[in-house]
Parts: structure tokens; C-alpha cells; sequence
């Protein structure tokens, strides 16, 4: 814990996060545990000599950038990490604690899953700590996880993935599988911290020494200050414009502009905006846009999250984190940025398969019932629905190097004229300008440069 602590306290259960209220029943003195495996006394009495530990979770109250800090760390030398009737113990009393003091946690997870010789009083203790993580995900409480070497078993499956913000210490082996229960065929690199990472399960992958950098970043974006999320959130003001300032003069004037390879696109925007941000990765289904950003930054002292198209054409794995992250910014009180910026919604057979409709669909859900103002700024092409699912329905401004369209004009020419020499024309017909989109009550308005 002192490697990414500014300081902590005792490292143990501190004085008010004895056993909780409900805790599951047993006799702590019975011989060899409570499926009286023979010989568990022993090695716990060898895991404590080893180790200095009680038990093979840490709890400690921390101060991590500057942030008062819940800090669950596992000590693997103790039984590998599992976990038991006593760990849940510790745990639930933790995340007590955090809600009751209002606090993020911080999990250091190294484990191997539930402890066999305590049978399923250990497996259940995974329903303990899920309903913790919940009842502090309600509350509108941040949770981060750093998966160190091994974080396999239920420790992942709980602690671990169920994490807001999840990095991983290079090469960690990382997976619900431990090594001796894998199929013998599998491909290694599927369970490590990069395989997870390609897979879109989690955020980061963090060397050592920038470790405790990341984690103050992310407790300064998400840490509490110990008050309830606001009620009332104001909206985040939107970009200004980094492209040329005049209109375009006609339909296809639009098209070309938005469409030209020098125009500024998301990373120009979020540069000029934020003083400081990190992203979030992933869509927790296996998947990974590189065709979107999402994160939370510092603007003028405070955080606003970000969801920035890149002008590709959005993937599924793209709207599922752009939803993941407006959730999770509506839960902790952030207000929302997003970019819009995409031809449209990728479409291609992997797009199908992947569920491109139920993916837009969760995006437009997450937009259409977040509690916090949510701010978008076009700034390229807004190509249909892929677009709107992005775009504010009531805050939605546009640079002057912009465009939206109901159908690319290539494609409403097809579809009505067959007529190819008749795509610009359409184009105007469509009325897709920024001066059009204003005048369409389609925007609120269009964004000057700085």
C-alpha cells in the first residue's frame, strides 16, 4: 500500500469496521475450520508466521492523492489470496465503512479465488461482497481496481470486473480461469492484463511506476468530497470551434468541409478543452472501438466525462462504452461531453453479429435518462443514427465545418433518383448545413472559434 499511498493508517480492519451487523455465523475455534479439513489450521498458522497477516485481505484507511481513501489490498502469500468467511468479513465491514464515510475504495487484488478448505461457507462470501460493491455503486461511490499477479476466480469476478475503473499491472495473469483449471488448448495470452486489455475488459494496463500517478489522477476525476452527488449539476459548456470560421455556402460545401482529412478532429478537441483527463476502455462484452474516446477530464477545476467520436464509423463495441460512460458519470454526479463525429454506424456482417441495433439502443437509452446535463458539440460529420445516438437531444451544438444528415447524400440520390449527378443537389435538398440545422431547431447553436 505505501507504493501508491501518500500515507495510510494501521494496516488492518480500522476500529469501526469490526464484523458487520448480519455477518454469516460460525466458531472461529473450531478445529480446522468449518468443514473440519485437516491440516487448514496448520497452514493458516504458517500463511500468518509467513505473512505477519491475520488473513489474506488488508484493509486500511488511505490517502491517495490527496484523497481519504478505502484501500483493500490482498496478500497473495496467504493462502493464495482466497477468500474466506473471515475475508468477507472484512470486506463487507470496508465497504460499510466507505459508504458510511463516504469514500471511493481502492482494491489491490491478487488472489485465486474462493478458499476450498471452508467448501461453500468461502464461495458464498462472493454474494457478500457483490452486494457491497452494489449497495456502494448506489450510492454513488467510485470504485477502482488494480489486478496484480494472479486475479483469477470469484476476486475477478466480483472485486475485480465489477470495478468502475479497472488497470492491471503488466503481464498479471488475469482471468475467471486459474491456471491448472484452463482447457488445455487455450491461448495464454487470453488471461493475461494485455489479452483483457484487447478484449475490452478493462481500462489500463499500468506499469509499476506510473502506478500511483494513475490512481491519484483517477481519485482527483472521480474521488467524493464526502458529499452526496448534486441535484442540481451544471452542464459542461461546449468547445470552441478549432476549424475555419465561415459557413459553407452550400449543402455539398458541408459535406466536403466536414469530410476533409486536415479538419480538427476528437484528440484537438479534448487537447484545447481539458487540463488534464484519463480514459476509460472497453465495453466489458469483448470488445474495443478505437474509433471512440471516453473518459473524465479537469476543466477550470472540475470534472466533466467525455464520449468523442473520431470520425470513423462507430462500432458496437464503441456505443457500449460510450453508454458505460455516461452511466457511470450520471451515477457519480459528472457532467457529460460528447463529440459527435462519424459517417455513421458501422454496418458491415461483424457489426450485425456484434449487435449494432441493441448497442445504439442502450446508447440512446443512457442519453435519453441521465440525470446530469449532457452537452454535445458536432464537430464533423453526423451521419444518422450512429450520430444521434451521441448527440444531446436538447443540448446540441455544431462547429461551422459540420454537418448532420438523416442518410449520407450518396445514399439518399441513390435511393430516391438513382441518379448519381444528382448528389449535390440532393445534399442541398437535405438541408444538413450547420445555418440550416439552427434554422431546423435541430441546434442550439453554432460554436464560433475561439
Amino acid at each position: 500500500m505505501a507504493a501508491v499511498a501518500d500515507s495510510y493508517s494501521e494496516p488492518d480492519v480500522p476500529d469501526d469496521l469490526g464484523t458487520p451487523s448480519g455477518a454469516s455465523s460460525r466458531t472461529p475455534s473450531a478445529p480446522d475450520g468449518p468443514l473440519g479439513w485437516r491440516g487448514y489450521d496448520e497452514a493458516r498458522a504458517r500463511a500468518r508466521e509467513r505473512t505477519g497477516e491475520e488473513e489474506s485481505v488488508v484493509t486500511a484507511l488511505a490517502t491517495i492523492g490527496g484523497r481519504e481513501t478505502v484501500v483493500l489490498s490482498f496478500e497473495f502469500r496467504y493462502l493464495g489470496g482466497s477468500l474466506g468467511e473471515r475475508t468477507g468479513d472484512r470486506l463487507e465491514a470496508a465497504y460499510t465503512h466507505a459508504r458510511k464515510h463516504r469514500l471511493p475504495v481502492v482494491s489491490l487484488i491478487a488472489t485465486g479465488g474462493s478458499r476450498m478448505q471452508e467448501g461453500m461457507r468461502a464461495l458464498t462470501q462472493l454474494h457478500r461482497v457483490a452486494r457491497q460493491s452494489a449497495l456502494n455503486r448506489a450510492a454513488g461511490l467510485p470504485q477502482l481496481a488494480v489486478l496484480r499477479d494472479p486475479t483469477t476466480g470469484g476476486g475477478w469476478a466480483t472485486l475485480g470486473a465489477a470495478a468502475d475503473v479497472i488497470l492491471a499491472l503488466p503481464g498479471a495473469q488475469v482471468g475467471f480461469a486459474g491456471s491448472r483449471v484452463r482447457p488445455p488448448d487455450a491461448d495464454p495470452s487470453a488471461y493475461t492484463a494485455e489479452g483483457q486489455l484487447v478484449a475490452g475488459q478493462i481500462d489500463a494496463v499500468a506499469p509499476p511506476d506510473r502506478l500511483r500517478a494513475t490512481l491519484q489522477r483517477w481519485l482527483q476525476l472521480l474521488g467524493t468530497s464526502g458529499e452526496l452527488p448534486a441535484t442540481t449539476v451544471d452542464p459542461a459548456p461546449p468547445p470552441d470551434a478549432l476549424g475555419p470560421p465561415g459557413l459553407p455556402g452550400t449543402g455539398w460545401d458541408a459535406v466536403v468541409r466536414a469530410r476533409a482529412s486536415g479538419r480538427p478532429r476528437a484528440e484537438a478537441y479534448l487537447r484545447a478543452y481539458f487540463d488534464d483527463r484519463e480514459e476509460i476502455s472497453g465495453d466489458r462484452c469483448g470488445g474495443v472501438d478505437p474509433g471512440i474516446r471516453c473518459g473524465f477530464g479537469r476543466r477550470e477545476g472540475r470534472t466533466i466525462a467525455f464520449a468523442a467520436q473520431c470520425g470513423t464509423a462507430t462500432r458496437p463495441a464503441g456505443f457500449r462504452t460510450a453508454a458505460r460512460l455516461v452511466r457511470l458519470a450520471d451515477r457519480l454526479g459528472i457532467p457529460v461531453l460528447t463529440l459527435v463525429d462519424t459517417p455513421g454506424a458501422a454496418n458491415d456482417a461483424a457489426a450485425e453479429r456484434a449487435g449494432a441495433g441493441a448497442a445504439i439502443a442502450d446508447t440512446f437509452a443512457a442519453l435519453a435518462t441521465a440525470r446530469v446535463p449532457v452537452t454535445s458539440l458536432l464537430i464533423g460529420e453526423g451521419g444518422s443514427g450512429g450520430a444521434l445516438a451521441l448527440a444531446a437531444p436538447d443540448r446540441l451544438w455544431a462547429t461551422p465545418d459540420s454537418h448532420f444528415s438523416v442518410i449520407a447524400p450518396e445514399l439518399a440520390a441513390a435511393i430516391l433518383k438513382r441518379d448519381e449527378t444528382q448528389i449535390q443537389s440532393t445534399a442541398e435538398q437535405l438541408r444538413i448545413r450547420p445555418q440550416d440545422l439552427l434554422e431546423l431547431g435541430v441546434i442550439r447553436g453554432i460554436v464560433p472559434p475561439a
